[in-house]
């Protein structure tokens, strides 16, 4: 059945129970939801390792063809499931069913952009530099260049995107597409949601007759499982969605391997907002208004979530911000994730409450059950900001930071001293140009994605889109994870010189030779 959970550990095409078992947690009750689930160990990491390090050689040989119909196969599959996932994820998550279903078209999507893309011939990138013999002072030799896969991937499900960026999500979505086998460590906030995706990846794999050790499934909610799985040999790159200490734990433990391998960690961000004068002027009250639905979108709980905001100092800021305390007083307190990710973000705030640089603004409507989080808005001054660091320390969720700066000068500064973000977002009219020119260079410099007139939350599946940015936004700011662009992670360049072309790779053959 499709809607099959029952808590087993997934090596390609068989699976076992473990004993030791741990359970998903209802947020909106905080209580247990059956089944159990196995906690798999170091062992099974290795064994799944091992069945992907044996799978490599086939799969990675499979035509572009092959593996965008695998993958279009994959959102089918994914799509049949129907009800039973999203009431899964739903119960596993407290995220609202509207929500969920976006999600889901989201990862099906992205599934289908790298199967069209494949078929386009995207991502070899194929270079062709032919021989010169009668060049001097001496000859040319036929030297040819592709994009080939790098080796087995792990992917570690995120939290906040328990589809999307979880076990088919695009991570996976990228490195299968790129020809490399992946071993999934599910996220245990949302253990039968990722078993339910599981099978299915699972089972299209048997069904398009690729090798089973093309994918695994590990459930668990011990650090010790991902660092062994990240340490293991046969993994050659890793894609993570999640917190900073997570992250730069998995990169150490990378980097001590006898060989090391690129973790592609998308850890924390603030996301600045700079309201230029000219447009807060213009509509003070309608940017509070997008403000606030964008930082409690989710719960506040997006990795672009919209964590501090730059302006300057006058009548239209405080028009600004009485509008925005009055947005978010309305807003009721909403469910969060999980009871860790909760008390983040109560101690986030707390800290914010508890210094005297910041002051609190507006609180959202009480919380009536126990992981639900209540809104919080504060302002500092630009000197408090730059002289406190820990001012711009990212709280996950919906708490968000006004900074009065003296001048546009003053922005820049403030900018400046920001760490790498994955966003940053510029409001402008007509007379904000010449400002906004002088803010660029400094926002260009910190963020992969810049906005104008928008807000980040929400972020484009399509070829043009940078889901990254410098450290620590990302542990590689030359990289995505959203985008076609992602898969390039997962390939690296391999070059023929002087070959005979029938050995050579499809795409670097001349056409005499087929």
């Amino acid at each position: 059945m499709t809607s099959t959970i029952d808590g087993a550990i997934l090596f390609g095409a068989d699976e076992r129970q473990a004993e030791a078992r741990f359970t998903a947690i209802d947020p909106r009750r905080a209580t247990p939801l059956s089944p159990s689930f196995s906690s798999a160990t170091r062992a099974d990491a290795a064994e799944a390792a091992r069945l992907a390090d044996e799978a490599f050689v086939d799969y990675a040989a499979t035509s572009p063809n092959e593996r965008a119909t695998f993958l279009d196969a994959l959102a089918d599959a994914i799509d049949v499931i129907g009800d039973p996932l999203i009431e899964r994820a739903m119960a596993e998550t407290g995220l609202p069913r509207p929500r969920l279903e976006g999600e889901r078209g989201r990862t099906t999507q992205q599934l289908r952009l790298f199967a069209a893309f494949l078929r386009a011939g995207g991502g070899l990138d194929p270079v062709i530099d032919p021989a010169l013999p009668g060049r001097a002072p001496l000859p040319r030799p036929d030297v040819r260049r592709i994009n080939l896969p790098l080796g087995p991937v792990a992917v570690f499900g995120a939290s906040n995107f328990p589809l999307a960026f979880s076990v088919a999500g695009g991570d996976t979505a990228a490195a299968l597409a790129a020809g490399c086998p992946v071993v999934v460590k599910g996220h245990p906030a949302h253990p039968g949601t990722g078993e339910l995706i599981a099978r299915a990846i699972i089972r299209t794999v048997g069904e398009r007759g690729l090798p089973p050790g093309t994918f695994s499934y590990l459930p668990g909610e011990t650090e010790e499982l991902g660092a062994a799985l990240v340490a293991d040999p046969r993994i050659k790159a890793v894609g993570f969605t999640g917190s900073r200490a997570g992250g730069l734990a998995l990169m150490r433990v990378a980097a001590d391997r006898a060989v090391p391998i690129p973790v592609y960690a998308e850890m924390s961000s603030i996301n600045p907002v700079l309201l230029l004068p000219a447009a807060l002027e213009a509509r003070a009250e309608a940017l509070a208004e997008g403000f606030v639905q964008s930082l409690t979108l989710g719960s506040g709980q997006f990795c672009t979530n919209p964590g501090l905001v730059l302006a300057c100092e006058g009548p239209a800021l405080d028009r600004f911000m009485a509008a925005a305390g009055a947005a978010l007083s309305a807003c009721p307190a909403s469910t969060m994730l999980t009871a860790g990710i909760h008390a983040a973000y109560e101690a986030g705030v707390n800290a914010l409450i508890e210094n005297d640089a910041a002051r609190l603004l507006a609180r959202g409507g009480k919380a009536a059950a126990p992981y639900e989080a209540v809104g919080a808005l504060f302002e500092t001054l630009a000197g408090d900001f730059l002289a406190q660091p820990a001012l711009g320390n990212e709280v996950f969720g919906p708490s968000s930071l006004i900074v009065r700066c003296e001048n546009i000068e003053e922005m820049a500064r403030v900018a400046s001293a920001m760490e790498g973000q994955l966003t940053a977002t510029i409001h402008i009219d007509e007379a904000d140009k010449p400002a906004a020119a002088r803010l660029l260079p400094v926002l260009t410099a910190r963020a992969g994605r810049i906005l104008a007139n928008g807000w980040p939350t929400g972020v484009e599946v399509c070829h043009a889109m940078v889901h990254g940015g410098p450290f620590p936004a990302t542990s590689d700011g030359h990289t995505t994870s959203v985008g076609t662009l992602a898969m390039s992670r997962f390939l690296r360049p391999v070059c023929f010189q002087d070959l005979p072309g029938e050995l050579l790779p499809p795409a670097l053959r001349d056409p005499a030779v087929d």
